[in-house]
C-alpha cells in the first residue's frame, strides 16, 4: 500500500483556550507509518494535539487527514481505526483484567463471542498480562496498567495509535517492558509517542517533532538531528558556584548534577577553551539545543547558505 495511504496529515491546525491560551500555533506535520515522537516540555501543546487527532476537541481551524479519511469530519470512521492510550486512564479496580477487555471488545464492535474471546486472549499474551488475567485490575503496578491501557488500544487493529506520556512513573524494568511492546506496534500502524522524555524518543522513533509552545520548533530523524551536532557540542565538569559566570560567557543548553560537581553542556561553533572537551552529542543535546533556539537559527542558516 502506498505510504500516503498510510501516513497522517497535519496542517495549519491551531487551537486557543477560553482562557487566552494559545495551545496549538499553525501546526503543520507529516506522520508516516511507524514509531513518531512528538517530544516536548509539560505545556508545549503535546495533549491538546494528541486529544484533537483522538476525535475528543476540534481546532480552531487547520486539517488533518488519516489517509483518505478526514480526521475532524468523519470522527466515526476514525474512532474506527484508533488506538488512543492518555496521559490519565481509569480502570474499574474490582473488575478482572480479561473481564474489562471483552467488555471493551463488546463496545468496539467485536460481538461474536468466540472471535472476541480469541482477540481477549491474543491481546493479554501480547502484552504479557495472560498470566494476570483473573486479577482485578486494583492490584495491578504502574506498568501492568500501562500495558492493560495498551491492550485496550489495540482492539480492532488501529491504524492510527496515540500514546499520551506513557512511561512518567514506571520504575526502569516497567518502562523497558512497555517500550518493547510499543516498538513492536510500527510496524503497521502509525504509532505517535508523545513525551518530555527524550530516552523515549530515541530508543523508538525514526521520526520526530519537537514542539514548544504550541509551535513545532523542529522534525527531524533522530539520527540525523544529532549528525547535525557533530563538532557543536562541548562538556566540561564545574563547580556549582561558577554556572553563573559561564551562564554569562557561553551558550549553556544543559547542565546536570554528578557526584556534587555539575556537568555542562555548551553549544558553539569554536573551540570554546576554558577546560571544555568536544562530546559526541545525543538526542538529550539536540533536544536542549532547540528549546535554546540554536540548533534552530544553525539549521536556517545552513538552508540560507544553500539557496542561491
Amino acid at each position: 500500500m502506498d505510504i500516503h495511504q498510510q501516513s497522517l496529515t497535519i496542517r495549519n491546525v491551531s487551537k486557543t483556550y477560553a482562557n487566552g491560551v494559545v495551545a496549538l500555533s499553525n501546526i503543520s506535520l507529516e506522520i508516516p507509518r511507524g514509531m513518531y515522537g512528538l517530544l516536548g516540555p509539560n505545556g508545549a501543546g503535546k495533549s491538546t494535539l494528541m486529544r484533537t487527532l483522538a476525535t475528543l476537541q476540534e481546532p480552531d481551524e487547520g486539517s488533518i487527514r488519516l489517509g483518505g479519511i478526514d480526521v475532524l469530519c468523519q470522527k466515526e470512521e476514525v474512532r474506527q481505526t484508533l488506538g488512543y492510550l492518555p496521559q490519565e486512564f481509569g480502570v474499574y479496580p474490582n473488575a478482572k483484567a480479561e473481564d474489562l477487555l471483552d467488555y471493551f471488545a463488546v463496545l468496539k464492535g467485536i460481538t461474536n463471542r468466540a472471535s472476541r474471546r480469541e482477540v481477549v486472549e491474543a491481546l493479554l499474551k501480547q502484552t504479557n498480562l495472560w498470566d494476570k488475567r483473573r486479577q482485578k485490575l486494583g492490584g495491578f503496578s504502574g506498568g501492568m496498567k500501562q500495558r492493560f491501557g495498551v491492550a485496550v488500544a489495540l482492539l480492532g487493529n488501529p491504524k492510527l495509535m496515540i500514546v499520551d506520556e506513557p512511561t512518567a512513573g514506571l520504575d526502569p524494568a516497567e518502562r523497558v517492558r512497555f517500550l518493547n511492546l510499543l516498538s513492536e506496534l510500527g510496524e503497521n500502524s502509525v504509532v505517535i509517542l508523545s513525551t518530555h522524555i527524550v530516552e523515549d524518543v530515541s530508543e523508538l522513533c525514526t521520526h520526530m517533532a519537537i514542539i514548544n509552545k504550541g509551535q513545532i520548533l523542529q522534525e527531524a530523524e533522530p539520527i540525523r538531528a544529532v549528525e547535525g551536532l557533530q563538532g557543536l557540542i562541548w562538556r566540561r565538569i564545574v563547580e556549582k558556584s561558577v554556572l553563573p559566570a559561564l551562564e554569562r560567557e557561553q551558550k549553556i543548553i544543559s547542565t546536570k548534577l554528578l557526584s556534587g560537581r555539575t556537568v555542562v553542556h555548551i553549544y558553539s561553533e569554536e573551540n570554546p577553551g576554558n577546560g571544555f572537551e568536544l562530546v559526541a552529542p545525543d538526542l538529550e543535546d539536540v533536544y536542549f539545543t532547540t528549546m535554546a533556539g540554536y540548533f534552530q537559527k544553525q539549521v536556517m542558516q545552513q538552508e540560507g547558505e544553500a539557496q542561491p
